[in-house]
């Protein structure tokens, strides 16, 4: 392997990471493996590219070197990012398959055991039939989840990755719930929200923020849209930091009134003390499936009228859009019997949908877990924000204008 000067970690880490993935290959009988998911890619040479609609795989062979089949265009990405040397690009009107099967006769590979992913959101399902009818010499076997394996617990070089996004998450919700006030609209604090964390190091997330006011809190995944903030109306915020693909997440609520009502209070009570109670019970050895029902049973308990209708949290790590989790990977949810590890990271999500019907709010952290516990990536403050309207201003009636003089025009009339 060699070096890029700016590669975001050290040598060390991706021949770690490559040989671990090398392990897995043997235990599943694997020649050799086509990595096509843009997060594997990341995680195993530093490659990114916004073109990943393109095909793009790594082979990855149980023995000898590394190469990558790229879009013309995107060769450059390689040289420029990773620490693979060998690429084998297809012209835009060339075949992308073809120059795939081309390569594995050319690296010897052609008739071995080669797994690939066929869950890959970027790997469709004719690309698949295609390399079905064209690999004939070989097997081809799923490894969906080979790479994911060694994803799912985060090195110290990760977290301290990670770090650097949570300042850009942490800035941009800061920025976020100072911009919040009536008369506001939610393209101004997604405005706010963007240039903050962006101006913090922060680099393109996998999603925009999600800024939503009012009764359009209710909509799932929605942000803004131009509506206009009211007084006396909440604001729920949701922004994932991120740098070097590494993300991290957290949900916030601002509520432009001077005092929380019952259910809303019940609310957030209950999503504090879901994350407090979580966070003392996480560590190496508790189940996904306990840690789930720790936040459950406690947003349950509010009376509040809402519900968690989510799992309770979700990895999270390298990510390019659609989506800035790895839930897909490991998700705190029901009947989970996977156990948390040292290492793991996790955005926890004890939100509340419905609360009085109409209004969704949100509390959450990002954690990583530690050899006897764990720790948040943050330090804002979990809790609501109040933001009282001007009652000064709303209570003074406006002055009265003064009567205007009359005039006459000699005939008594006025002017």
């Amino acid at each position: 392997m060699r070096q890029r000067d700016d590669m975001t970690f050290p040598h060390e880490e991706y021949v770690r990471r490559i040989e671990g993935l090398r392990d897995r290959m043997r235990e599943r009988k694997l020649d050799a493996v086509v990595i096509s998911d843009p997060e594997n890619l990341m995680y195993l040479t530093d490659y990114q590219t916004t073109g990943y609609s393109f095909f793009q795989a790594l082979v990855v062979p149980l023995d000898g070197d590394c190469f990558m089949v790229t879009r013309n265009m995107e060769e450059s990405n390689v040289h420029a990012r990773t620490w693979v040397e060998k690429t084998r690009p297809y012209a835009d009107n060339g075949d992308a398959i073809q120059r795939l099967i081309e390569a594995l006769r050319e690296f010897d590979l052609y008739n071995c055991t080669v797994g690939y992913e066929r869950n890959s959101y970027f790997l469709p399902a004719y690309q698949q039939d295609r390399i079905h009818s064209a690999y004939t010499a070989g097997r081809l076997l799923d490894c969906f989840g080979i790479v994911e394996e060694g994803r799912m617990i985060k090195s110290k070089a990760e977290i301290e990755v990670m770090k650097k996004a949570a300042k850009a998450t942490e800035a941009g919700m800061r920025a976020g719930i100072d911009a919040v006030k009536a008369g506001v609209t939610e393209n101004d604090i997604g405005a706010a929200v963007s240039s903050a964390m962006f101006r913090a190091g922060g680099e393109p997330p996998a999603v925009m923020p999600y800024v939503t006011s009012g009764p359009r809190t209710m909509i799932g995944h929605a942000t803004w849209e131009g509506r206009t903030v009211q007084d006396g109306e909440h604001v729920f915020l949701e922004i994932g930091g991120c740098y070097r693909r590494y993300h991290t997440a957290m949900m916030r609520t601002v509520v432009l009134q001077d005092k929380l009502s019952a259910s809303m209070e019940s609310a957030q009570r209950q999503m504090q003390k879901a994350l407090r109670e979580l966070k003392k019970y996480i560590q190496p050895g508790l189940t996904v499936s306990d840690a789930d029902k720790i936040v459950r049973d406690i947003v349950s308990d509010g009376r509040h009228g809402g519900a968690l209708i989510t799992r309770s949290g979700y990895s999270i790590g390298i990510a390019f859009p659609p989506s800035w989790d790895e839930g897909y990977i490991l998700s705190l949810m029901q009947g989970d019997p996977q156990i948390l590890k040292e290492g793991m990271t996790f955005h926890i999500i004890p939100w509340v949908w419905g609360v009085d019907g109409n209004k969704t709010v949100g509390i959450s952290d990002t954690i990583y877990v530690t050899e006897d516990g764990c720790e948040s990536f943050f330090s804002l403050e979990e809790e609501f924000t109040l933001k009282p309207g001007d009652k000064k201003a709303a209570s003074t009636p406006p002055k009265a204008e003064p009567p205007k003089a009359k005039s006459t025009n000699g005939k008594g009339a006025s002017a």
